[in-house]
């Protein structure tokens, strides 16, 4: 066992921030916590604060439950259709603070009429939606994004969504998904950033920033939206990937892989979080004060909302934590849930909860304040509606420029074999076959309904059209998206036996990714590996284009592919986008940000695991391995490939030892590599760094990403690129539950390359 006393103690109690994973200057004093029970102390710097507690004064029980309150609008309905009385008569009665999943300017400017000018106070509602990678203008899903290895496509995507739904009267989103998993049978894998914090913090910050704008209250502006950082937290842990699964997990890991993102999209001001569906620990996220106040409220100091996730009030009865409705709002209340979402247990049973001393007037006038906050930040008491004839009301050219952008910038190329891509936009004839080359159902996972409808993806076939306009084109579906018929599969054979080229279009239709779309077989679904295989055996060229919401196992016909471009499900450019790369155009230059396993048998498998006592060993049998499959993926996070190629140097440190004192003050180091196009063609490359404690009191990951940049060379083109690197690189969270962040003394390896698998290395000893 190490020395505990050769430990240097970075304190964490009640102050201490980790932003991208990053610990923030000043963290050798410790801040004392709150007293237990109490949340934070409200944020009197704000310049609102006298009209919240004004209004406070004037409000009856009822009114403030009210403001609790978020209930769910129909679909495509208006007020006074008669589906929506219940939300209109609770806006009326001043006894509703939010809505969700209402859009368009005239159904919310007439909804908020009836609150602001009906209800006794007047109080202006808050509309919420799940604006996830898009509003009208679809950007790839989240899981893309993060492929760019490039945050600046997230924050694009952000600042046209949000210019978009607020002209709709939305002033909040439910996202960025920040949660980390190791679970690719998820289906929520699509939602997120893949199996690393680091990455993920990064993505998390840069959303945030492009939903809400500079400065603090930056949403306050008319196109801009309120963010909202979910799912608090581990949701990504679920057991067996099932959706709404148990999550068992310890407080360091909790704090080292769960957490990060969070404090960073807050640090990035994130206005609101919202409660996970999951159990922590065997406590509901809906119930637990540690995570809720003890952490976020208290240890980090938000002063922010705390949003349910739908019904999550509610589902604590079914989880055996609550007895019923009474016990389901005082136990989410007292742990830190500040509204309610669709479940009325808050408004129902409140007032008697509060007479009978089992909620006090201190905690609902705390939620009631945070939720007034987050209205007069938005300016809604200023002006409560928004402008009918300023509505944006579908994509614009330049939405879909960057959409288009984005979606081909967050493509992976997993295999080229004998530079089977670029394909020329000189061949004579080109088959597109497979069930999504002429499909216009590519958007992804949570894409707002009325979007899908008026504004589908491009599809491919038109675009391999426009982008060969000199080449005879055909197409072939060959096998239904999940069908096992094969009846098809002889004319795309065909198809690809009279071209000179032809493109196979494959994956996972959107439904099978996303909330509530876990799967036990993360293959090509259907009989698509039987068209895969068919075409490979007509000996004719082809490559692979898979469009899919996560990691997929590939089976065979990955070794008789000769290129395999992973487009993911690229939104309404789709087409355009995938054109883009296949014909050179673009270069790709994104990298995976989640391990892609060799079978589902391998899972869970992801590059920062910890090392076991027993690491494999080939000749050992008697170390972790399995009997029947290598120790790796079948491809390893960051991973991808380019049209050109690209050499990366050893890399260099400024000094070799550094004091974990001198650490704790805020010194850095540089890490230093040259990185250089060798090939013939202007690419991407992404540099990553990866640092390695040897021996810590806590098992470390084997490998943690801290540090990632995306250049851009021109061929023969070199540049070097450097790294910071300081305590939050070399430190790790214990098990102490009032949160304990340490930096020791002893070896640290840094690996700098271009994938987790990276091969240059030098060591660093802090001492």
């Amino acid at each position: 066992m190490r020395d505990v006393r050769r430990r240097t103690l970075l304190s964490a109690i009640g102050g201490t921030a980790v932003v991208g994973g990053a610990l923030n200057p000043g963290i050798a004093e410790a801040v004392p916590a709150a007293p237990a029970g109490a949340p934070a102390a409200p944020d009197r710097g704000t310049p609102h604060e006298g009209k919240v507690r004004e209004l406070l004064d004037r409000m009856t029980v009822e009114e403030k439950l009210g403001q609790l309150q978020q209930l769910a609008w129909s679909w495509d309905t208006g007020p006074g259709g008669g589906e929506t009385k219940d939300v209109e008569d609770a806006a009326r009665s001043g006894r509703l603070g939010s809505v969700l999943s209402i859009f368009g300017a005239k159904s919310s400017n007439a909804l908020q009429r009836i609150a602001v000018e009906e209800s006794r106070l007047g109080i202006p509602l808050l509309f919420g939606l799940d604006v996830i990678h898009g509003f009208w203008t679809t950007f790839p899903i989240p899981l893309a994004q993060a492929a760019s290895f490039d945050p600046d496509v997230t924050r694009t995507d952000a600042e046209v969504s949000a210019k978009e739904a607020r002209s709709n009267g939305v002033h909040w989103t439910f996202s960025p998904m920040m949660d980390v998993t190791h679970e690719p049978r998820w289906g929520r894998i699509a939602e997120g950033c893949g199996e690393d914090p680091y990455l993920t913090a990064e993505f998390a910050a840069a959303k945030v920033e492009g939903y809400q704008g500079p400065g603090k209250h930056g949403y306050a502006a008319k196109d801009r939206v309120a963010a909202c950082a979910k799912h608090f937290v581990a949701y990504g842990g679920a057991e067996g990937g099932r959706d709404y699964n148990t999550v068992d997990v310890s407080e360091s890991r909790l704090r080292n892989l769960y957490l990060p993102p969070f404090k960073a999209a807050l640090d990035a001001g994130a206005a609101t979080v919202m409660a996970s569906f999951n159990t922590i620990g065997g406590v509901p996220a809906h119930g637990n004060s540690h995570t809720l106040t003890g952490i976020l409220k208290k240890e980090w100091g938000f002063d922010g909302v705390v949003v349910s996730d739908w019904t999550g009030v509610q589902e604590l009865i079914a989880h055996g934590f609550a007895e019923d409705g009474a016990a389901a709002a005082k136990l989410s209340l007292n742990a830190g849930v500040d509204m309610e979402m669709v479940s009325t247990n808050l408004r129902e049973h409140g007032k008697k909860l509060l007479r009978d001393g089992k909620i006090s007037e201190r905690r609902l006038d705390d939620a009631v304040a945070r939720i007034l906050r987050l209205k007069f930040a938005l300016g809604l008491f200023d002006d409560p509606y928004v402008d009918e004839d300023a509505a944006i009301d579908g994509p614009t050219a330049a939405a879909r420029k960057a959409a288009r952008e984005t979606a081909a910038r967050s493509m992976v190329l997993l295999k080229n074999d004998g530079g089977a891509l670029p394909l020329k936009t000189s061949a004579k004839s080109i088959a597109v076959v497979g069930p999504f080359g002429d499909s216009d159902d590519l958007l992804g996972t949570w894409v707002v309904p009325a979007a899908a409808k008026k504004y589908p993806s491009v599809k491919v076939l038109g675009a391999v059209k426009r982008a060969a306009p000199g080449a005879k084109v055909t197409y072939a579906r060959g096998v239904d998206p999940e069908g096992k018929d094969t009846a098809g599969i002889p004319a795309a054979v065909a198809a690809a036996k009279a071209a000179d080229v032809t493109v196979v279009v494959v994956g996972e239709p959107p439904s099978m990714s996303g909330e509530a779309a876990a799967r036990s077989d993360i293959s090509l679904p259907g009989a698509q590996e039987r068209l895969v295989e068919a075409i490979a055996k007509t000996g004719k060229p082809f490559v692979v284009v898979l469009v899919n919401g996560r990691p997929l196992t590939m089976g065979g016909w990955l070794k008789s592919a000769p290129a395999v471009l992973e487009a993911w499900h690229p939104g309404v450019e789709a087409g355009n986008a995938i054109a883009d790369v296949l014909f050179g155009k673009v270069d790709p230059g994104g990298k995976l940000p989640v391990s892609f396993p060799r079978t589902v048998g391998q899972i869970p498998i992801h590059y920062n695991h910890e090392s076991t006592g027993r690491p494999y060993d080939a000749d050992n049998k008697y170390s972790s391995k399995y009997l029947d499959l290598p120790p790796d993926p079948q491809f390893p996070f960051g991973h991808g490939l380019s049209y050109t190629t690209f050499e990366i140097g050893a890399p260099k440190l400024s000094r070799d030892t550094v004091s974990a004192g001198a650490l704790r003050e805020g010194d850095t180091l540089e890490v230093s590599v040259t990185v250089s196009n060798t090939g013939r063609r202007k690419g991407d490359e992404v540099v990553q760094l990866y640092v390695h404690d040897l021996a810590a009191s806590i098992t470390q990951p084997v490998r943690k990403l801290r540090g990632f940049r995306r250049v851009t060379l021109g061929a023969g083109r070199s540049t070097v690129v450097r790294f910071r690197v300081g305590a939050e690189d070399l430190g790790f969270w214990t098990n102490d539950t009032h949160g304990e962040f340490l930096v020791e003394e002893g070896k640290f390896d840094l690996y700098v390359g271009n994938s987790s698998a990276a091969k240059g290395k030098r060591t660093l000893t802090v001492t």
